[in-house]
């Protein structure tokens, strides 16, 4: 059995590490909050700008406008989204997991990825894939939005890209965050929720558009792009600091019980040591006595 003075410092060490992860619990908590309001209020923005863009391109022709033309060459670009930091329990390992099988499945060998996150960059550079741009260093990520969305179209006007997805966690609840890939071009692709629409669903809207909707495509491409990065960075942004909480919680719990079975084993230890020194006692007493 170890010996007393080494059970202590364990126990020491066991409620050190147990005040580190119920701190770093809080603060998740804290920031948990708070993506989580903006996650879950900036969702129904980015989904109707998605519902306008879906209806616009259905009314109006494709070729006068090059991000709905389709690119037949060209590479996919994947546009994958993690954390910079771990603990947070198996949310990258899911999403890089989920990422592979994915590849596997539609069997992409041309592809081509951008970061925002050092966990997906340092995991592409192990697997030798090419990554053409990482956007880790900038926090909050959402300020590196308007360069990516340059990088994008740019890439896209000159036939480098022929399709682009975003990979992330989705935000659904506080104990769900899915891995998500969500195609973003060509827009001409592009359906809600995956689903088909009828062509009178199409080509009807329910709000008028002036000047015209050719006229105002040319912005509102751009930003249909920008929202959608947006909001998948913010649903990224709460999944993270949700499963940062829970994996300290359990670490914290788990340091807890750890604490209680050295404790139980500390107070063996003393009991067997003070059973030992009454035994030499009666048996020096004993030896006196004959």
């Amino acid at each position: 059995m170890a010996s007393e003075r080494l059970i202590k410092r364990r126990i020491k060490s066991a409620k050190n590490i147990a005040q580190i992860t119920k701190a770093m619990q809080m603060v998740a908590a804290s920031k948990m909050k708070r993506a989580q309001i903006q996650a879950v209020s900036g969702r129904p923005y980015a989904e109707k700008i998605a519902e306008m863009v879906f209806k616009f391109v259905a009314r109006i022709d494709q070729e006068k406008h090059p991000l709905l033309q389709i690119n037949k060459e060209g590479k996919t670009l994947i546009i994958l989204l993690s954390t910079n930091k771990g603990l947070c329990g198996g949310l990258n390992t899911n999403l890089l997991r989920t990422l592979i099988k994915w590849l596997t499945s539609s069997q992409l060998s041309e592809s081509v990825y951008v970061t925002m996150g050092k966990k997906g960059e340092a995991f592409l550079v192990r697997s030798n894939r090419q990554l053409i741009a990482d956007f880790s260093t900038n926090i909050p990520f959402t300020q590196n939005i308007p360069a990516l969305t340059s990088l994008i179209t740019e890439g896209y006007l000159k036939g480098e890209f022929k399709d682009v997805y975003l990979v992330y966690n989705n935000f659904i609840s506080i104990l769900r965050q899915d891995p998500t890939f969500k195609k973003i071009l060509p827009i001409s692709e592009f359906s809600l929720n995956n689903k088909e629409q009828s062509e009178e669903e199409k080509k009807t809207l329910d709000f008028l558009v002036e000047p015209s909707i050719d006229a105002i495509l040319d912005t509102l491409l751009f930003h249909y792009l920008e929202n959608q990065m947006r909001d998948a960075v913010r649903q990224a942004e709460a999944s993270e600091h949700v499963a940062r909480m829970f994996a300290m919680k359990n670490a914290t719990d788990n340091a807890h019980e750890f604490i209680d079975i050295l404790s139980l084993e500390y107070n063996k230890a003393r009991q067997e040591k003070i059973t030992y020194e009454i035994a030499d006692i009666i048996t020096a007493r004993l030896g006196v006595e004959t």
